[in-house]
């Protein structure tokens, strides 16, 4: 019973790690770079892609789950997962394996970012 307990803490000691690895790195980027925020995700997002096009990617999803998943360039790894799974239906498969395999992700936060918006109020910030 206890070595169940223990095995849930280190699952989320690892996932805490990679994940925050990811996001000091990301941190350093911002203090250290002139790039602005979306030129940042982009460049970690495909740096998701080229990891998971390696064949290192998988390595870190194995050992931290959520850790490495949840951040931007676990989208990279999922896109670049799922087209390299659709590639193997075919060159159309490769194109449509990556929208599929993000096509849950990506339906959910269009559906929560429309019933926010449907909630609350947007205004401009004031100067």
């Amino acid at each position: 019973m206890f070595e169940q307990y223990l095995e849930i803490f280190w699952s989320f000691v690892k996932a805490f790690a990679v994940g925050g690895g990811i996001c000091v790195i990301a941190q350093i980027v911002i203090n250290f770079t002139d790039l602005t925020a979306g030129k940042i995700l982009v460049v970690f997002m495909l740096a998701g892609v080229a990891l998971q096009g390696l064949g290192l990617y998988q390595y870190l999803v194995d050992f931290a789950g959520a850790g490495a998943t949840v951040p931007i360039s676990g989208f990279g790894y999922l896109l670049a997962n799922g087209a390299m799974k659709g590639a193997e239906k075919g060159l159309y498969g490769a194109f449509t394996g990556a929208l599929t395999a993000a096509s849950a992700g990506v339906s959910a936060a269009v559906i929560f970012s429309f019933l926010m918006a449907l909630i609350f109020k947007s205004r401009s910030k004031k100067n």
